[in-house]
């Protein structure tokens, strides 16, 4: 059994307000053109496939066009995706029962109802049964009505609500089984925040991580197919996989290679992972230097520009120069030390009380100011003598 491994398209996605619709209608052709070469048996998609709840025209019809490519190049090849915490549920499940009998399984909402069971799709090779189960973005309250609440009447944790929701399905552990899902997983012995240093800026955080999940609740798959996480990488496991976008969608992406995972499934417990660079129409580049040196850089590229120059520049002209050499610039940062001039003072008129160096910085205060700023000194001292 062969199947690729996509998540977090993100179509409609605007980079600094670039419009991204040429580039991603190029990277949806690339995998289609790469499924044509391997020639899967499914095409799966843990998760956002738009970058907003109610997507524009433009996306649906960029998501419709890389379907229907995949469907008339591969008819026998079967589609797979969920939604995730940017798509709406209820929108990606309509038409779901139509569609399943075109060999694409749009699900969009997770079971609620008594009855009501994670979507199971099931393939068959010479090996047997593969069997997907297609778990779209939980949170606790979607699903309270059936895995129950805490002792206390409130939602359950999301790791407790997962642990639950799976738990109810009766998965046969001889045959082979696969999760599709799009959450926040997190290895056995990592931290939350160390986590965070992994992920990148064009993410979705939640404050204090409430969202996370142990990995070790894959244990009962062979492989889990995972989104929601910007960055390839494996949680625990090399079996339970981001596969990360297929293009960089933030600055902090920029010369992270991109690419769609390639699943073989042979007999129980034989699972070999191949990685399919994606070479982008344009990729994501940051350039530091002096203007000078910068200038000679130029590209077509999204590129973000870190001036080191310590002198002061024309900002017009450096503009525009800029933008001359990189017609695609996102942005044009300073990057500059700047120091108090202390030169023309005597030893004596040099500021040594933090109070008195604020003073200088500031400038002209009155009385009012003053005492707001030995209040805030006095605070912040009294911190670090704690």
């Amino acid at each position: 059994m062969k199947f690729f491994h996509l998540s977090d398209l993100h179509i409609g996605l605007k980079l600094m307000n670039r419009d991204f619709r040429e580039d991603q209608e190029y990277i949806l052709a690339e995998i289609i053109r790469l499924a044509v070469r391997e020639r899967p048996d499914a095409v799966v998609i843990a998760g956002d496939i738009y970058d907003r709840a109610v997507p524009s025209a433009d996306a649906v019809e960029i998501f419709d066009g890389f379907v229907a490519g995949l469907a008339e190049a591969l008819p026998e090849t079967v589609v797979m995706m969920i939604s995730g915490n940017h798509d709406s549920g209820p929108r990606l499940d309509c038409f779901r029962s139509v569609l399943a009998r075109q060999h694409v399984h749009m699900i969009g909402t997770p079971p609620q109802k008594e009855g009501e069971y994670i979507e199971k799709v099931t393939l068959e090779d010479a090996y047997g049964p593969v069997n997907f189960y297609l778990l779209p973005f939980v949170k606790p309250s979607m699903v309270k009505r059936i895995v129950g609440v805490d002792e206390n009447g409130n939602n359950l944790s999301y790791d407790a609500a997962l642990r639950r929701l799976i738990g109810r399905e009766e998965i046969d552990r001889q045959q082979r089984n696969v999760l599709v899902s799009h959450q926040f997983y997190l290895p056995a012995g990592m931290k939350a925040e160390e986590m965070d240093k992994l992920r990148t800026d064009s993410e979705i955080r939640t404050v204090g991580n409430v969202d996370q999940v142990g990995a070790d609740v894959l244990e009962l798959f062979d492989y889990g197919a995972l989104g929601h996480i910007h960055k390839p990488m494996s949680v625990g496991r090399e079996n339970w996989r981001y596969c990360g976008t297929p293009l960089a969608y933030s600055v902090s992406e920029a010369g992270q290679q991109k690419a769609v995972t390639m699943v073989e499934m042979g007999a129980k417990g034989d699972v070999r992972l191949s990685v399919l660079p994606l070479e982008p129409l344009r990729q994501v580049r940051v350039i530091r230097g002096e203007l000078s040196d910068v200038l000679t850089q130029q590209c077509g590229d999204y590129v973000t520009v870190i001036l080191t120059d310590q002198r002061d520049l024309d900002v017009a002209d450096m503009r525009d120069r800029l933008r001359d050499a990189f017609p695609y610039l996102l942005e044009i940062r300073r990057e500059t030390v700047r120091r108090a001039d202390y030169g023309g003072l005597s030893p004596a008129q040099k500021p040594q009380d933090p109070f008195e160096l604020c003073c200088l910085f500031l400038g002209e205060t009155d009385e009012a100011d003053r005492t707001i700023l030995r209040d805030v000194i006095n605070t912040v001292k009294g911190g670090e003598d704690r």
